[in-house]
């Protein structure tokens, strides 16, 4: 996918929005039937949040995929924890701010010099090894894969403090300029402050509110 492709892609989706503690979520149904939900910060203009939903067939309504922001594994019913998160078990999350991405791996007490992180420009994502053998990880970039760039070693940057691998990818310019585009292209879909119209209702289902 190019930068022009993605950018079509937004356009050609039908587009729903609203605003609700101080956070602008959006609500994509693209012509293909995929569903797309962002929320984006009304302080910055940075996307907090990402999820994907496939088109729904007959085996039933598919699973939301989270593409940005904390996955909350926990489940909670009658007051009661019936299924929680290993605290052991490392742990993924990836934020966006003005001029990085950035992945935390939780759960990893390593020292930093047993970590290597390495670009992977064939498949447009990243390798996080340790030397010990005892973690390995694939991330993939679908910010680079949609302006079709792929990752430079020299944009990635980590450390590593309190059990936690902080990864950083200095964002390229052509994808600071794809992200200015949508923006750009958000700014004229009608917004509500309506909070129960059912596009609320479902972002808050899926961002666990």
């Amino acid at each position: 996918m190019s930068f022009v492709e993605w950018l079509n892609l937004i356009r050609a989706a039908e587009k729903s929005s609203i605003i609700s503690n101080n956070v602008r979520k959006i609500h994509y149904t693209f012509p293909d039937g995929r569903e797309m939900v962002e929320e984006y910060s009304l302080e910055t203009g940075i996307v907090q949040r990402r999820a994907w939903r496939k088109k729904q067939d007959l085996r039933g309504e598919p699973d939301w995929e989270i593409e940005l922001g904390e996955v909350s594994k926990e489940l909670r019913i009658g007051g009661e924890f019936l299924l929680r998160e290993s605290n052991t078990e490392p742990i993924l999350s990836k934020r966006i701010t003005k001029t990085n991405i950035e992945w935390r791996i939780r759960n990893l007490p390593y020292p930093v010099e047993t970590y290597t992180v390495t670009a992977d420009t064939e498949k447009k994502s990243m390798l996080v090894r340790t030397s010990n053998k005892k973690y390995f990880k694939v991330i993939s970039i679908p910010e680079l894969q949609r302006c079709n760039t792929p990752p430079r070693q020299d944009n990635i940057s980590f450390k590593h403090q309190h059990n936690t691998l902080i990864i950083s990818y200095q964002k390229p310019k052509i994808l600071l300029d794809m992200e200015k585009s949508v923006l750009l292209e958000l700014k004229d879909v009608e917004t509500t402050t309506d909070l129960d119209v059912d596009c609320d209702e479902l972002l808050q289902q899926l961002m666990g509110k």
